[in-house]
C-alpha cells in the first residue's frame, strides 16, 4: 500500500509511505489465532476419543509452534518504508529502523529504473553516484510499478536524467 503522507507545501517536500497490504486487523489475527489453536485441540481430542493417543501430544507443540508462526508473520508486516524527496535529496527510511541507516540520494543524479532479477518479479530500484537501493520489497508488482511511475514523475522535474 503506498500512502503520501501531509507536509508542508511550501518546502517543495513529497513523502511516501510503502507499507505491506493487511487484510486482517490486529483484532481479527487474535481471533484467527485463537480459532485455529480451538480447532487443533479439538481434532487432537477427536483423533484421541478414536484411539489415537499421540494426537493430545503433538497438539500440545503444534497450538504453541501454529501461535508463534502467526505472531512472527504479523510482526513482519509492521514493516515499512518512507521516502521523502526534498529539494535536494531523497531520503529512504526503514520503519522501524532495524540496524540501517537511512539511505539519501542527491535528487539531481537519481534515477528510477525497474529490473527484472530472474525470480518472476519486476524490483524498482533508485540508482545514483554508484550506489542502487530497492525500494518497496514490501509492495506487489502492480504497486510497485505504480510506484515507479510515481518516483519518475515526481524526479523528472528535479533530475540531471533525462529518459529518452
Amino acid at each position: 500500500m503506498i500512502t503520501r503522507l501531509p507536509v508542508a507545501a511550501e518546502t517543495g517536500q513529497v513523502a511516501l509511505l510503502l507499507s505491506p497490504n493487511r487484510a486482517l486487523s490486529r483484532e481479527q489475527m487474535r481471533q484467527l489465532t485463537w480459532e485455529l489453536c480451538i480447532a487443533a485441540l479439538l481434532v487432537a481430542g477427536l483423533a484421541a476419543w478414536g484411539g489415537d493417543v499421540f494426537a493430545p501430544l503433538f497438539a500440545l507443540v503444534e497450538v504453541p509452534v501454529l501461535a508463534i508462526a502467526l505472531w512472527l508473520v504479523w510482526r513482519s508486516g509492521d514493516r515499512r518504508e518512507r521516502i521523502t524527496l526534498d529539494t535536494d535529496q531523497v531520503c529512504i527510511e526503514q520503519l522501524p529502523p532495524g540496524g540501517r541507516a537511512a539511505s539519501t540520494f542527491p535528487v539531481a543524479w537519481t534515477r528510477v529504473r525497474v529490473l527484472e532479477r530472474g525470480d518472476g518479479h519486476r524490483h524498482v530500484v533508485l540508482a545514483a553516484q554508484g550506489r542502487e537501493q530497492e525500494v518497496g520489497e514490501c509492495l506487489g508488482d502492480d504497486e510497485r510499478m505504480q510506484l515507479s511511475r510515481w518516483l519518475k514523475t515526481l524526479l523528472s522535474g528535479r533530475s540531471g536524467w533525462r529518459d529518452n
